[in-house]
């Protein structure tokens, strides 16, 4: 599956960093992490419901003690989508951890 391919393709390198640098990995995931605070790695302010990929890539932070930063700061809600679809159905939320 692709999307394994990139997360271990993200692992090797985030291991190549140093541990004393500051990491901070932004883009679009295609991850829905929803509006539910999931320990110290979603807040409560996210966007829609968690999907499969956004369950992944909960999993990894979790993994690399990270955080989906853009989760823990309220915003207004035409604030917090960076892509609307076509005629406007859809309303997707970049993921910056």
């Amino acid at each position: 599956m692709e999307v394994e391919a990139f997360y271990e393709e993200l692992d090797k390198t985030l291991q190549q960093q140093k541990s004393t640098n500051i990491k901070i990995i932004m883009g679009d995931f295609n991850a829905k992490v929803g509006a539910r605070r999931i320990g110290n790695t979603v807040g409560s302010h996210g966007l829609g419901e968690i999907n499969e990929i956004g369950e992944m890539l909960v999993g990894w932070c979790q993994e690399n003690d990270l955080a989906v930063a853009n989760t823990w700061f309220e915003n207004h809600p035409r604030r917090k989508w960076t892509w609307i679809s076509p005629g406007d159905k859809y309303r997707n939320q970049t993921t910056m951890f």
